[in-house]
């Protein structure tokens, strides 16, 4: 592992951080280990690559040299009965930093809770890990990884990339972006009733409002028209019968009979 900076300034970020490498494991398992050390947090890592890059429910993700692979260390994030609600901020801040760096307006949708879609496809993965910490306080690592000039083949989604898209893009220009979002959405989500307006502008984006899906959940599948996400965030499913349910945790597809 190759440290090319020490921590600094996160670009458009004044009150953050970050160290820069070459190359690392996990950028998310780097992260805890600054907090490990006692790292006050407000931390990003960000690498060129990864070898041993991670998705939801451990997933490998695939990590080559080029696209975008970063995470953002957080100590204590407060009001921490609301830390659920901190993946679905990321992917509003992932979005709007997409948007600040290609140059476009809504071209990303948001797959719940926080997969960010161009026609379908995915192009991004965003993954939130806690510890707590053998002094008491609470690590919250979220780990962004952006196809910006390659995607892999993936078995569960179709992927793309930025620059199969015809936006170049690089790496460091879209983490200046996000850095700045991020902390912009973070000062919103901590503020009472803050989650609000961060779940209307994902609602804005949402991929299949209105549609019938299915979600695989760790009890089965579940199937309902999604109907509207809850004021923390989790998914409401509208069911045949006319009854709502809520998911707060799942994998969601389309369904066959719904384009």
């Amino acid at each position: 592992m190759t440290n090319r900076n020490l921590e600094r300034p996160a670009p458009g970020a004044s009150d953050f951080r970050y160290e820069e490498h070459e190359s690392v494991g996990s950028t998310n398992t780097l992260c805890f280990d600054r907090a490990r050390m006692g790292h006050a947090g407000h931390l990003w890592i960000r690498a060129g690559q990864q070898l041993e890059g991670r998705g939801r429910r451990g997933r490998d993700w695939s990590s080559p040299t080029g696209n975008l692979f970063a995470s953002l260390l957080l100590i204590d994030p407060q009001p921490a009965d609301r830390i659920g609600e901190l993946p679905l901020a990321a992917a509003v801040a992932l979005a709007n930093a997409v948007d600040k760096a290609a140059g476009t307006l809504q071209l990303v949708d948001l797959k719940w809770p926080n997969d960010l879609l161009v026609d379908g496809a995915k192009l991004s993965g965003i993954l939130l890990e806690a510890e707590v910490l053998d002094d008491g306080r609470q690590a919250v690592v979220i780990g962004f990884g952006v196809n910006c000039v390659s995607h892999p083949p993936l078995t569960l989604y179709q992927a793309t990339d930025l620059r199969s898209l015809g936006f170049q893009v690089t790496a460091e220009r879209l983490f200046e972006a996000l850095a700045a979002s991020m902390a912009e959405q973070l000062v919103h989500w901590c503020q009472p009733g803050g989650f609000q307006p961060i779940r209307k502008q994902w609602l804005k984006r949402a991929a299949h409002l209105g549609k019938e899906v299915k979600v695989k959940t760790a009890q089965g599948e579940i199937s309902g028209m999604f109907a509207d996400l809850d004021a923390r965030g989790h998914l409401v499913l509208k069911q045949d019968d006319g009854r709502q349910r809520t998911i707060y945790a799942g994998d969601v597809f389309l369904s066959d009979n719904d384009g």
